[in-house]
């Protein structure tokens, strides 16, 4: 368990920017993973009272604050309209109900974790972040940055006519962290795929075959780790690959 010696609400993204810019803070989000580490802490930094618990939708995009928690995305009816079962797919196996009551998805991006349901169900949806001080970025740069100090605030997904989305995932247990996770898009004939949990950063592909995507995935790299062989993960990649295609051959979408 961590400490930490004080507790501060933001009260403005500008003002958690400040604070955060000491090494010894860091923003809470929901909490989930930071409490299991054993560091001190100076002060930790709430962004629960800055109104970034919101799924809002324009003409062009969707815009979602970094305080919304897996459990609405889980259950959004407004993601749901638009994505299908999409975000309950990549979710649903994240621990329990009462982890995604609390995790968000600011922690989740920001942690840019290898084996993230949620970077590697975002990726292939053309999604921009918005940082503080950096403004927007893409989320494949972000995905690539090395970890700064910058605050994420909001993240936006755009509304594409006639898309199609498809995720997998598998897993030695239903709750456990992921072996592997896949997720794909398809807009006019053009597929973009994204592999997670096979190294540090999740990968991006694009394609306009499952063929394209397969040859694509065998130059890249899988770890080995206590969980799974690198060999193990190359072969999953070719089936999950043939999943979500399949999917999409499909025409899953709403």
């Amino acid at each position: 368990m961590y400490t930490a010696r004080n507790y501060v609400f933001a009260d403005s993204p500008e003002h958690a920017w400040e604070l955060n810019q000491k090494k010894t803070n860091t923003i809470l989000s929901g909490g989930c993973w930071l409490r299991l580490g054993r560091r001190r802490y100076d002060t930790l930094i709430d962004l629960s009272k800055l109104g970034l618990n919101q799924i809002e939708q324009t003409d062009t995009y969707l815009e979602l604050g970094a305080m919304v928690t897996l459990r609405q995305l889980e259950t959004s009816p407004l993601l749901a309209q638009y994505f299908g079962s999409y975000f309950s797919d990549c979710t649903k196996h994240i621990v329990g109900v009462q982890f995604r009551n609390c995790a968000t998805l600011g922690g989740s991006v920001a942690a840019r974790f290898g084996f993230s349901d949620i970077v590697t169900a975002l990726l292939p949806l053309n999604c921009q972040v918005h940082l503080v001080k950096a403004g927007w970025i893409p989320l494949t740069q972000y995905a690539a940055m090395p970890y700064d100090r910058d605050v994420l605030t909001h993240i936006r997904i755009p509304l594409q006519k006639q898309i199609q989305v498809a995720y997998q995932s598998t897993r030695n247990t239903q709750t456990d962290l992921p072996t592997l996770t896949c997720a794909a898009s398809c807009c006019d004939g053009r597929i973009s795929l994204a592999l997670g949990a096979r190294s540090s950063r999740s990968a991006l592909l694009h394609g306009n075959t499952q063929n394209d995507l397969l040859q694509e995935a065998e130059h890249l790299t899988y770890v080995e780790n206590m969980r799974v062989s690198s060999a193990y993960r190359r072969h999953l990649a070719k089936i999950l690959i043939q999943r979500v295609c399949t999917c999409l051959e499909g025409g899953q979408h709403p």
